[in-house]
């Protein structure tokens, strides 16, 4: 248990947090959220001794071995398989112990040393370690390439792999979801979710909060709060209590009517009436949460486009890539204003690539590519925020980009992306991940661009920030594409969803619920019915049948598992289910939801077990 008693803590003159009396538990999965510079990564650091509490004290138990990722790697030759391993400490000690032991030789020490690494699966490791690597996205062969041929987002990958290796009794994750993309981010989804330590997440990713934690620890007014519930759940309850403000209600009431007004033009006009119903529901879920954010530092919207021509691009059988190598091939693909699509698809599919083509920072080995006159481009990818004048400020930056503007206007502008005061005079070279990434937001959104395309726009934005920029997009007269491993933004902002896979472009017919599935069939099958039905072996392919039957009966098991989940969570974010006279009520919902939990386990943990099943017998049928 960590036990959290009266607790105080201070950075240098800054109080954080005080009276702190807080319980965790074994086995229990909780969210850590609040504001930047709230305390989040400072709490952290207070459970890994890092820090001392400044009043009252904390405790865990000293036997725990605890688990995180390291946020500075010293690059070696070191190759990525065994650097994984490292992350489990016991077994690399108990290894150092047998060679000892066998150079002497001392036969009791060796036994005792193959006894401990049967006990502890150390003979299965290179395995164990191979499958989180492949889970975070690399392939066989990047699995014995050394650490310092890897890029820094990778390398980040590589220490969050080790610090799952690690059998640790809590796990401290801050932002894990940052440098994956999205089907890494399912993945890892699935591997917290059947974690049976105790585990504690700061994470920005509302969709992933949902799926993983049981609880959210929320840091506000120097105050730590514990609810119940998942982040959904969260923030209904806090919603709830803050709705009773009038000024909470009067700024929720303004930004419904803001898209409300989108609602009531274009409703009626068949060319918007798709545009329009996203907006009705993306209205429904801003009408639960809104209270939940009044105090959000950010106010910005998307200035009307300066052009809206009838189409905006098309591609005719065309076909990229990078030098001699064709990525992608044969694409059709025309936008008109308007259109909304998140594109999907395993990890170097080719996602950033179409994105590249269509900025037109990729050439087209062949096909016709045509461009509206009129065609204005608003390109978020990383490489935009790595080019950003370093030694300029916030303000300079953006006077550069409109020097026709007073230096009031800019600080108004800014002010909106939450640069305020003398924050705006300070270099880039300042900033931290989120405000660059905000800034570069900032000078895209003033160029009033018709077509945004948008790679992995919310890396290093907190929840506030994606919040905002989810209810502007809402307002964008224009069109989006849009990569993103965030599933709220996805599902909140995109009315069509295309599919990258194996060189082509095609629409996917099912919605985003449905791609966890799709992306599991597609990696264990590899290709499917063409695979099955190159199967030499008639036996092979009747156990494969009955297997892949037995598959979809699991999951359809989850679904239902999963829907109870959500009523159970529904039923505990309901303030009125703790007052006395409803505990019974209380208690037999917190047992029903610890069933509930334990069955999706091992029905997650089936579905795992058979789908690597069918994956072997069809690398036996190959």
């Amino acid at each position: 248990m960590l036990n959290f008693s009266n607790l105080a803590l201070r950075r240098s003159t800054t109080l954080l947090f005080e009276a702190v009396d807080i319980k965790i538990y074994a086995g229990q999965k909780l969210g850590i959220t609040g504001a930047n510079g709230c305390g989040k990564s400072s709490l952290f650091a207070l459970i890994r001794g890092q820090l001392s509490a400044d009043q009252g004290e904390f405790t865990m138990p000293l036997h725990w071995a605890v688990a995180e990722v390291e946020q500075e790697t010293s690059l070696s030759e070191r190759i990525a398989v065994e650097y994984v391993i490292d992350g489990d400490e016991e077994l690399r000690q108990v290894e150092a112990r047998l060679a000892i032991a066998e150079s002497k030789p001392d036969p009791m020490v060796i036994a005792s040393c193959h006894e401990r690494l049967q006990e502890i699966e150390g003979y299965q490791a290179e395995s164990r370690a191979a499958r989180l690597l492949a889970g975070l996205g690399f392939d066989e062969a990047d699995i014995r390439k050394p650490l310092n041929s890897f890029s820094g987002g990778w390398i980040m990958r590589l220490n969050l792999a080790r610090a799952l290796m690690c059998r640790s009794d809590l796990l401290l994750l801050d932002e894990p979801t940052n440098h994956l993309d999205l089907d890494a981010v399912i993945w890892l989804e699935q591997w917290l979710r059947r974690y049976q330590g105790t585990l504690l997440l700061i994470s920005h990713d509302r969709d992933f909060l949902d799926a993983v934690v049981t609880s959210i620890v929320h840091i506000e007014n120097k105050r730590i709060n514990l609810y119940r519930g998942n982040y959904s759940a969260f923030e209904g309850q806090r919603a709830e209590r803050l709705s009773q403000q009038q000024a909470a209600h009067l700024k929720q009431q303004q930004s419904i009517a803001h898209m409300q007004s989108f609602i009531d033009r274009f409703r009626a006009k068949a060319t918007k009436a798709k545009q329009a119903q996203s907006r009705i529901k993306a209205l429904e879920k801003m009408q639960l949460i809104a209270p939940a954010h009044i105090d959000s530092p950010f106010h910005f919207e998307f200035r009307a486009p300066r052009a809206l021509p009838g189409s905006l691009l098309k591609l005719d059988h065309v076909a990229t890539g990078y030098g001699d190598t064709v990525v992608l091939d044969d694409i059709e693909f025309s936008l008109i204003p308007g259109e909304r699509i998140g594109l999907l698809g395993l990890n170097g599919a080719g996602k950033s690539t179409f994105i590249k083509l269509l900025a037109n920072q990729l050439p087209a080995f062949r096909g016709d590519v045509t461009r509206a006159k009129d065609l204005q481009i608003g390109y978020f990818a990383q490489h935009q925020v790595e080019q950003l004048d370093l030694d300029a400020s916030a303000l300079l930056t953006m006077q550069r980009l409109g020097p026709e503007l007073t230096e009031r206007e800019v600080r108004g502008y800014l002010g909106g992306f939450n640069f305020q005061n003398e924050k705006v005079l300070q270099a880039v070279k300042t900033f931290s991940g989120g405000e660059k990434a905000r800034l570069v937001l900032a000078l895209l959104i003033w160029k009033r661009p018709n077509l945004l395309l948008l790679d992995e726009p919310t890396n290093h934005l907190d929840l506030e920030m994606r919040l905002a920029l989810n209810q502007a997009l809402q307002g964008f007269e224009g069109s989006v594409i849009l990569v993103s491993h965030d599933r709220h933004l996805l599902r909140s902002v995109c009315d069509d969803l295309w599919l990258v896979d194996a060189g082509s472009l095609r629409r996917f017919e099912q919605d985003l619920d449905a791609y966890p599935a799709w992306l599991a069939q597609r990696k264990s099958r590899g290709n499917g019915a063409a695979e099955l039905s190159a199967a030499s072996s008639q036996q092979n392919r009747r156990q494969l049948k009955l297997q892949l039957s037995q598959l979809s009966k699991i999951e359809k098991t989850i679904a239902k598992l999963s829907a109870v989940r959500e009523r159970l969570e529904q039923e505990l974010s309901d303030n009125s289910i703790y007052d006395a006279e409803n505990r019974d009520s209380l208690s037999a919902s917190l047992a029903a939801q610890a069933e509930n939990h334990k069955q999706l386990v091992q029905a997650e943990e089936d579905w795992l077990s058979l789908s690597e099943e069918i994956e072997a017998i069809e690398r036996q049928s190959s």
